[in-house]
């Protein structure tokens, strides 16, 4: 059984999406210390704090989630040189309302991908502000910045290219070991 649950916040939810692609090959990078598991954010409606006092039931819902898992793991795609719509949205309601947010304390971590040569970096730093003002404990190193070539992920939708799979391997093991060092830390609290 699996030590800590993960959850993956995906910036992009079209179909085909090369982020989902790569989410999809990072779950499977865990081994069993980790259970992975995407929290889904396209039925979130536009972020509206008339609607806080009584949030809609899809609200509820990912809030839930994110305080059920043991940390976070946010894939990201660069749209105008930051994040997603939807993946701002998702925050916006993980983090509200104020005084209640659901993200604080939880550890975490950035990864994404692009056809392109900058690849997700600009989004990156954007989303590492973002979620540093959300009390989000973020390990940064190693930065993984994803080139998605054709045979990035095989047809079982594990990561295929084998430079690639050791790196993104390290980058979740990297990960897995913050979220027990955060985990012990809150545990002797």
């Amino acid at each position: 059984m699996a030590r800590f649950t993960i959850g993956v916040v995906v910036g992009s939810v079209r179909k085909g999406s090369i982020n989902q692609k790569l989410a999809e090959g990072l779950m499977k990078l865990g081994g069993p210390d980790a259970e992975f598991r995407q929290l889904k954010i396209d039925d979130l409606p536009m972020f509206n704090q008339d609607l806080e006092a009584e949030p809609p039931a899809s609200v509820e819902r990912f809030r839930n989630e994110i305080r059920a898992a043991d940390g976070l793991l946010f894939v990201t795609p660069e749209y105008n040189r930051s994040v997603t719509p939807l993946l701002l949205n998702a925050l916006s309601w993980g983090s509200r309302p104020y005084g209640h947010n659901s993200f604080a304390g939880k550890p975490g971590a950035i990864v994404g991908t692009s056809a392109g040569v900058i690849r997700t970096a600009a989004a990156q730093a954007h989303l590492r502000t973002l979620l540093g003002v959300l009390d989000i404990r973020l390990i940064v190193q190693p930065e993984a910045y994803v080139h998605f070539t054709d045979d990035l992920i095989g047809p079982d939708g594990a990561i295929a290219d084998e430079k690639q799979h050791d790196f993104l391997k390290k980058k979740i093991g990297k990960f897995i070991d913050w979220v027990a060092v955060v985990a012990a830390a809150r545990k002797a609290a």
